[in-house]
């Protein structure tokens, strides 16, 4: 039975994703590396640890969405289409809302509801973290990823005067 109703969700995704690219990331361009360049990035790199998640789970980088996939590598959080769903209740608490995400949640929230406690679990992960979800991870491809996972797993402490 749950094989069926991921089966569904794969495929309200694979129709929504192209209209998602078009209509929301319509001022977003796609990065100038590919695959095999971020390998060629430093070991301990942001960019070459994307390039060995991509080149490990025999994905492609898909135009305007590469900051997705560095989401997952910063948070820790796996591809399974359950935990695709933790990434945006994730995303959702770490402060981005968009009519996508939101269909998203509900949609996953509804189809996978045994996953409940997992995807609050990931909210809750999302709102202690630094804001992230409107960096553009491209800049920071040179970076120490551990260096820079740290800073993000780090809520900012507000200073009391």
């Amino acid at each position: 039975m749950k094989k069926l109703r991921v089966k569904f969700l794969l495929f309200v995704y694979n129709k929504t994703q192209k209209l998602y690219r078009t209509y929301f990331k319509k001022k977003k361009r796609q990065w100038q590396f590919n695959e095999k360049q971020l390998l060629e990035f430093h070991k301990d790199s942001l960019g070459r640890k994307l390039g060995e998640f991509y080149q490990k789970h025999g994905f492609s980088m898909i135009p305007k969405m590469e900051n997705h996939d560095v989401h997952h590598l910063i948070t820790g959080i796996g591809t399974q289409f359950e935990e695709e769903i933790a990434m945006q209740y994730l995303l959702l608490g770490n402060g981005k809302l968009n009519a996508h995400l939101l269909a998203a949640i509900v949609l996953g929230t509804f189809i996978l509801p045994e996953y409940f406690r997992i995807y609050i679990k990931a909210y809750r992960k999302g709102q202690n973290m630094r804001k992230f979800h409107h960096l553009n991870f491209e800049e920071l491809l040179w970076q120490n990823f551990e260096n820079l996972s740290d800073f993000l797993r780090q809520k900012e402490n507000p200073v009391l005067y």
